[in-house]
């Protein structure tokens, strides 16, 4: 567009206008001084993006799924929609599905869309995803999540929702629990997604363009943090991409997802599974590091006191001792399972995504921590057996000399009887 000529300002008071020049194409609009227009800062677009949020609770050592299924309306769930690549030999946990928020009125709110459903485990967890659409720009992506939804006619935040629907579930399933933990106390495991349903032009073309906003988003930074460029290059080195106009990006507690045709149902599922393993590896580690301190509290018990004490401790030792044993053959079938529900082994595309998240949540340094306080446990109690074995035999070895050298005396005090 032409820039416009200039408008004839009012002059001043007491200033005197310049004389007319003589010359007319002094006074032509092309020699007048023009203007240049201020610049005008382009207004970044608004893409329509769905957030995917995922808050995982561990809430005992098993959930009695039939018995869930007999008090409440859930269903089992469906099978996954699978990449073409995947094997069709993948399984995973088949949880129970139990839709929210009907009920009780969500309303979206702030945002366009509002859903909400919680899947229950058998072994012991509770997953709450909740999804919500937006149109916001991409560098606004961050502080979305602070939008309220309306619930029964109250304004809350995601996080608030989902922490009042998990008690209201979690006291709903208690009876179906085995070893339900005291409420308040479960651990949380939490992940979001921003799952891009437009993107002007190619996702790589776009991420290039959008590098720190980008990382600052997977982050959890503010836009304008000015991360380092090592930082944003750590953060989006490794990208993952299956069709042409699809890209995804994983980092610890945050994914990116760009896919106008909203296929990543799969990426999701997979992403909520390596949370849900976390969650039960953290768990579990934090059961045995109990059970390790309980462990060393009875042997020092038995080393100290006088030796009723110690014959009384003793008993009460082996006995605990006994029963951590038991709890550690469930830990050892926990981990099973989990290794058993989590073989995504291969170079297809779901098998390289969860091979990324594994290394970004260091699965594999959260099993050996398991595997290594089995291991000590396995110690603590067979030197412990070892060592009540050993008294045992003690014991019998001074019986069997007294009872020998009772006979001797015995028979002698007879012979001696005999003789006279």
């Amino acid at each position: 567009m032409t820039p416009r000529s200039p408008r004839a300002r009012k002059p001043r008071h007491g200033t005197v206008l310049p004389e007319k020049p003589a010359s007319s194409a002094a006074t032509s609009p092309a020699a007048l001084p023009r203007r240049r227009p201020a610049a005008v800062k382009k207004a970044e677009p608004e893409l329509l993006t769905e957030i995917v949020q995922f808050f995982l609770y561990d809430v005992g050592r098993a959930i009695d799924l039939k018995k869930v299924a007999a008090f409440i309306p859930a269903h089992d769930d469906f099978e996954i929609v699978k990449r073409r690549d995947t094997p069709a030999s993948l399984s995973l946990p088949r949880p129970l599905i139990l839709a929210l928020g009907e009920s009780d009125c969500v309303e979206s709110g702030d945002f366009e869309c509002f859903s909400a459903y919680a899947k229950i485990f058998e072994e012991g967890a509770i997953s709450l995803i909740i999804r919500v659409k937006i149109r916001a720009p991409f560098a606004g992506l961050s502080a979305a999540r602070s939008r309220s939804i309306l619930n029964a006619g109250r304004h809350m935040s995601l996080d608030t929702y989902a922490d009042e629907s998990f008690r209201k579930l979690q006291a709903a399933i208690r009876p179906a629990v085995e070893d339900p933990v005291p409420e308040g106390t479960s651990d949380r495991e939490e992940y979001v997604a921003y799952c891009l349903l437009e993107c002007p032009g190619d996702p790589a073309e776009f991420i290039a363009e959008n590098r720190e906003a980008a990382a600052a988003l997977l982050i959890g930074e503010e836009t304008d943090a000015s991360l380092h460029p090592d930082q944003v290059q750590e953060t989006l080195d490794r990208t993952f991409s299956y069709r042409k106009d699809e890209l995804a990006i994983f980092d610890l507690d945050r994914c990116l997802i760009i896919d106008p045709l909203a296929g990543y149902e799969d990426l999701l599922l997979i992403a909520e599974h390596a949370n849900y393993q976390l969650l039960e590896l953290r768990v579990l580690d934090k059961l045995l590091d109990g059970w390790l301190d309980e462990a060393e509290d009875e042997v020092r018990r038995v080393n100290t006191g006088s030796r009723r004490k110690h014959r009384l401790r003793g008993r009460s030792a082996w006995n605990k001792l006994a029963r951590i044993q038991s709890l550690r053959f469930d830990a050892l079938f926990i981990l099973e399972n989990l290794e058993n529900s989590s073989k995504i082994i291969g170079d297809y595309y779901l098998g390289q995504v969860y091979d990324r998240l594994c290394r970004v949540f260091n699965t594999d340094g959260w099993k050996w921590s398991v595997e290594r306080r089995l291991e000590i446990l396995q110690n603590v109690y067979d030197m412990v057996k070892t060592d009540s074995n050993e008294k045992v035999l003690i014991s019998l070895e001074v019986w069997f000399i007294a009872v020998v050298i009772a006979v001797a005396v015995i028979q002698t005090y007879i012979t001696i009887l005999i003789t006279h």
